[in-house]
């Protein structure tokens, strides 16, 4: 799919901002760490959406241009290129007061692949079709890339809703839908609903977005006249619609299967990755667990057992 220029814009308008005294304090740390392989950081998620980067964590993104080179040894770089991204824990005191973020490192090449249609699994498009910030680009070539990828995130989200709505939408039931479907591939705290919280925390963006979004994909939408807010009516085969269902319930198993794979490797990276994990969970969604200390001894069995634990009390689905 080409990229519409008017995208394009929507998304520069509102991607690139200055890092706020806190943040800026991540980044400067994220470029000490990873050195000249660092090509790019993208701020998303909460913390974004509230404007407040002392409440939860701060969700970055550092696109290298080389896994080897990102990391001093092999190991690492080898599971990053195996299971992309690999998750880091980052806290520093400023002014008094902690700032914290969970940092996730991804080579520019898998975050172009993984926000295009060539990534089957909503891992990275479905993060990234959502507002994102660019706090930090080597060049403006990497600047160019970054803002192409996140267009082309919001294209292929767009494409790959579609079948799994009724004829007739808005941008509303699109974006609500869709993220509820992408959240359900991984295992997530959140309940239902947090679709529509997140279109109704940036309705003007997500609005604009879908308008330029539509004329690019390969189904016919129309606009139906005289609708306020606009809505859309789509032809799309039953046999599409038929193929949508069951793309979406394999990218849900094929999810749960990569989720726990990247909470085991999250073992080896995220220090405190125990505590963080039961922290979120309770975060959202209000379940807790207790962790005895021979689980944190033992990080493996503790992802095993408390993962268990939390499931069967409802902390994830």
């Amino acid at each position: 799919m080409s990229i519409p220029s008017e995208l394009i814009r929507v998304i520069e308008r509102d991607a690139f901002r200055r890092p706020s005294p806190a943040i800026q304090v991540l980044v400067d740390e994220i470029l000490e760490r990873h050195g000249r392989a660092a090509q790019g950081i993208l701020f998303y998620g909460s913390c974004l959406r509230s404007g407040d980067d002392l409440d939860g964590l701060v969700d970055l993104y550092l696109l290298v241009d080389s896994y080897r080179r990102a990391y001093s040894g092999r190991v690492p770089a080898l599971l990053n290129a195996l299971l992309p991204p690999n998750v880091f824990y980052l806290e520093r005191e400023v002014e008094g007061r902690v700032v914290r973020t969970k940092y996730a490192v991804v080579s520019l090449a898998d975050f172009t692949r993984g926000t295009s249609r060539r990534w089957f699994h909503s891992y990275l498009w479905g993060r990234f079709a959502q507002p994102a910030a660019v706090l930090y680009h080597r060049n403006e070539a990497v600047a160019g890339m970054m803002v192409s990828g996140l267009a082309q995130a919001a294209l292929t989200f767009t494409r790959r809703v579609l079948p799994r709505l009724p004829a007739e939408f808005d941008a509303r039931l699109l974006w609500s839908r869709g993220l509820e479907l992408s959240y359900r591939t991984e295992f997530r705290s959140e309940g239902p609903g947090k679709g529509a919280h997140l279109f109704d925390a940036a309705p003007q963006y997500y609005t604009e977005v879908t308008r330029h979004c539509l004329p690019a994909v390969s189904y016919p939408v129309d606009a139906v006249a005289g609708t306020d807010p606009p809505r859309y009516r789509a032809r799309i085969p039953a046999g599409t619609r038929w193929a949508g269902r069951w793309a979406w319930g394999l990218r849900t198993l094929q999810g749960k299967l990569l989720s726990v794979l990247r909470l085991v490797k999250a073992v080896t990276t995220f220090e405190g990755g125990v505590d963080y994990i039961i922290w979120k969970i309770e975060r959202h969604s209000g379940v807790s667990v207790e962790v005895e200390p021979r689980l944190r001894r033992r990080p493996l069995l503790a992802m095993v057992v408390l993962g268990w634990r939390l499931y069967r009390r409802g902390g994830f689905r």
